[in-house]
């Protein structure tokens, strides 16, 4: 079976094309291919699996309120974690879903569209030598009620306008809620004093970032991103991924990061955020109310997974 690996700012996964295969699609045991192909020390090692199928998927792909809906989708992205679980969306991810269409499929419209669980995204991109190399992903607008982000505030305390305090352990950590069609929890500098100066780079994600993902305010599990405003229009940020452990970057959640930090007066509404693996931009539109993220797109290699 070929597959493409392909990064977004270090972001990596492993890429399939359900499109010219769509039996690919049909496996009944996606979720151990994606444990087995994610694996750094016996697979191809990646933050997971990404499938790029024939669009249609109906209802499915378009749960997540706060996206529209684009008829005419080119393609339609399914993303694996590489603990095996399926989320709705990844941002570093579908810029890749767009490269794949435009370099590998011959897509040539601008904007592509993508379906994912969280709607059909238009994505502007920009081109070197035929091929693409950056791209512009409307995230559609924020969720922020705390229920359909999902988050069960009665199971934490709360710290002020648009902030809460979780427990883990001996640890106590403020934050605040968003979801760009899968969840987010966004901890400042501002409100967890541990994260300042070189706190942020010294964090333990290994163990702080389980204990938070697992926390029982949150139904469906939840990504946490830790965060140093550095002036209003820029920050730096790690993140503990739900299903994947600590990554290089994570394009839906800078767009949270971004959102969350306007929000409390800490960011402005066009931001960059540099993350590990480099650097996003984020612009939440006052007009629109949606939230733009550009980035890179970048092939690694390819090959032939033989089982």
């Amino acid at each position: 079976m070929h597959f493409v690996k392909m990064h977004g700012i270090g972001n990596d996964y492993v890429y399939l094309d359900a499109v010219t295969d769509p039996s690919i699609e049909r496996r009944a045991d996606l979720p151990d291919l994606a444990r087995r192909i994610s694996d750094r020390h016996r697979g191809v090692g990646s933050d997971g699996l990404i499938l790029v199928c024939r669009p249609g998927a109906g209802a499915a792909s378009r749960r997540a309120a706060g996206c529209g809906t684009h008829p005419g989708a080119h393609v339609r992205m399914r993303m694996f974690n590489a603990d095996g679980s399926e989320s709705e969306m990844c941002g570093n991810g579908v810029r890749c879903v767009a490269k794949f269409a435009h370099d590998r499929l011959g897509v040539r419209a601008d904007p592509i569209l993508v379906e994912t669980g969280r709607g059909s995204l238009p994505i502007a991109y920009e081109t070197v030598a035929g091929k693409l190399t950056r791209a512009t992903v409307d995230m559609g607008e924020p969720i922020l009620e705390p229920s359909r982000v999902p988050v069960a505030v009665g199971k934490l305390e709360v710290a002020g306008e648009h902030r809460y305090r979780l427990r883990t352990g001996d640890d106590a950590w403020v934050g605040s809620f968003a979801s760009m069609g899968n969840p987010h929890a966004v901890f400042f500098d501002a409100d967890n004093p541990g994260l300042r100066g070189d706190g942020l780079a010294a964090i333990d994600l290994a163990r702080v970032g389980p204990r938070i993902e697992r926390h029982p305010a949150f139904p469906d599990r939840i990504n946490a991103h830790f965060v140093r405003v550095q002036a209003p229009g820029e920050a730096a940020m790690r993140t503990w991924e739900r299903g994947a452990g600590a990554t290089l970057a994570c394009g839906t959640g800078a767009c949270a990061a971004a959102v969350a930090g306007a929000r409390l007066g800490l960011l402005d509404r066009s931001v960059t955020l540099h993350l590990p693996g480099g650097d996003l931009g984020i612009v939440w539109s006052a007009a629109t109310n949606h939230v733009l993220m550009t980035g890179p797109a970048t092939d690694v290699f390819e090959g032939q997974w033989r089982e």
